[in-house]
């Protein structure tokens, strides 16, 4: 058996806010889609399914992210999720210059949960909350400057 992965999937609030986001950091919008019918109830588990997505890649075109927004059920708003909470926690990326992606991110009105740190000498990194409270974490490796 051979496994790969696909995507990593995140419900968002609004997901035009969401695609302006993560196109602004550099990914791709490769399409958009409105989900529903028991296809999709049956594969998702909910009844009723309807759900506006749109999928982002990276510019390598190695990591994609499938981003939805549910028109029915209604998304369910919780507390964001903390570094240290079980569960999916965060996408992380790998930036050339953490400086200019947090100055994107704070047009948006994210920011750094604290600062950016270093690591080892090796990485500068930092964590920040995106559109709907989204854990993002931004590293530039240290090595490649």
């Amino acid at each position: 058996m051979s496994i790969s992965m696909v995507n990593v999937g995140i419900a968002v609030r609004d997901l035009e806010a969401a695609i302006a986001f993560f196109t602004d950091l550099g990914l791709t919008l490769m399409g958009r889609d409105e989900v529903s019918g028991e296809w999709a109830d049956t594969a998702v588990g909910l009844d009723g399914n309807h759900a506006k997505i749109a999928l982002l890649q990276t510019p390598e075109g190695d990591g994609q992210l499938e981003l939805f927004e549910y028109i029915h059920p209604p998304a369910i708003d919780t507390e964001p999720t903390r570094p240290n909470e079980i569960g999916m926690h965060r996408v992380s990326f790998s930036v050339d210059d953490i400086e200019a992606a947090l100055e994107v991110a704070a047009r948006h009105g994210c920011y750094p949960l604290r600062a950016v740190a270093t690591y080892r000498d090796l990485y500068k990194l930092t964590y920040l909350r995106g559109p709907s409270g989204i854990l993002v974490m931004l590293a530039e490796d240290l090595r490649r400057s």
